[in-house]
C-alpha cells in the first residue's frame, strides 16, 4: 500500500514539475502596458499570459468577449471574438 502511495505522489510531483516549467512570468510593467493599450480602445482587460511567444489578453469589449494576441512590439497580430 505505502509502495502505491509514493508512486502516485511521484507521478503527480513529476506532472506538477512539467507543468511550472511551461509558465512564463510576465514583467508586471509590460502587463501594466498591455492593459494601458487595450483599455483605451475601450476593452476591459481581464487577463494577460504568454502563449507560443505571443502576450495573449482577454478582454471584454461591447458584451463580447475576446482574445487579444500582440508580439514584443505590443503590436496585436490577431483577435479572437468567442460569442
Amino acid at each position: 500500500m505505502t509502495r502505491i502511495i509514493a508512486l502516485a505522489l511521484a507521478i503527480t510531483a513529476g506532472t506538477m514539475a512539467q507543468a511550472s516549467d511551461d509558465y512564463i512570468k510576465i514583467d508586471p510593467a509590460k502587463t501594466q502596458q498591455i492593459e494601458t493599450l487595450l483599455t483605451e480602445q475601450g476593452y476591459d482587460v481581464r487577463k494577460i499570459e504568454m502563449d507560443d511567444g505571443l502576450y495573449e489578453a482577454y478582454a471584454l469589449k461591447d458584451g463580447a468577449r475576446y482574445e487579444i494576441y500582440l508580439d514584443s512590439n505590443l503590436t496585436v497580430v490577431k483577435t479572437e471574438i468567442d460569442d
